[in-house]
This record gives structure tokens, sequence and C-alpha cells, in this order.
């Protein structure tokens, strides 16, 4: 039986990593610096300069200076680190979540029906015996 604490812990799990955050973070400005994607990213300066480093030091993106500041690079044909995506490249990734933010879906309407060949409209929907 869940009790009041472990339910509260299960609902703040997210699909993301703060690995992954910073860097979809760098993705999007290689050229930030880290308090600002500490405020990104929603985590402290000293969490994302340690990130920063575990992500240098893995060889996922390399740092070099631009006159008083740092510009990131992710590294070409970086993989993922877990065994079950082991052989997949993360610039697909990090190229579909560093894009422009998502804009709330706006109402559509539907494509016009389909006709069959004798005239009647074909919307997809399976006949009824």
């Amino acid at each position: 039986m869940e009790n009041e604490q472990t339910g509260s812990r299960r609902n703040h799990w997210t699909f993301l990593t703060n690995h992954a955050r910073v860097l979809i973070a760098i993705a999007r400005d290689p050229g930030a610096r880290l308090r600002d994607i500490a405020a990104d990213c929603d985590l402290t300066e000293r969490t994302v300069q340690a990130i920063v480093t575990d992500l240098q030091t893995d060889g996922y993106l390399t740092r070099t200076r631009d006159g008083r500041r740092n510009r990131y690079a992710i590294a070409p044909g970086a993989r993922f680190r877990h065994p079950a995506e082991a052989g997949r490249e993360i610039a697909g990734l990090l190229a579909y979540l560093s894009g422009p933010p998502a804009t709330p879906a706006t109402p559509t309407t539907p494509p016009p029906a389909a006709e069959s060949a004798d005239g009647v409209p074909d919307d997809g929907a399976l006949p009824l015996p």
C-alpha cells in the first residue's frame, strides 16, 4: 500500500535527466553562460558546472574560450550511454528537443473525407456488420 510520502514522490519524475537538460540547453545556445543554463534548467550554477564537467569528461562536449566566455561544442557522433540505446547517436534527440519550443496546437479542420469507389465518403471507420 502506498503511503502519502511515496505517492507524492512518484508524481515528481520526469523523462529527461538534468544531464540531458543541460546538453539540450547547450545545443540551443553553445555560447550560453552557466548561470543562464542553470536558470533555463531550474538548477544551481554549481550543479550545472558539475554536469558540464561530466559531459566534457565523457566526451559529449568540448569547451573553448571565446574571449572571457566559454563556447561549447557537442561532440559529433556522441552516443547514448544506456545499453538499450547504446548504438544510437544523441544528435537526433538533441535536434528534436533543441528546436524552437512547440506552440500549443491550434484546432484545425480535418481534411475532407476520401470517397470510396461507390461515391460514399470514407472516413476511415470500420463498417458495421
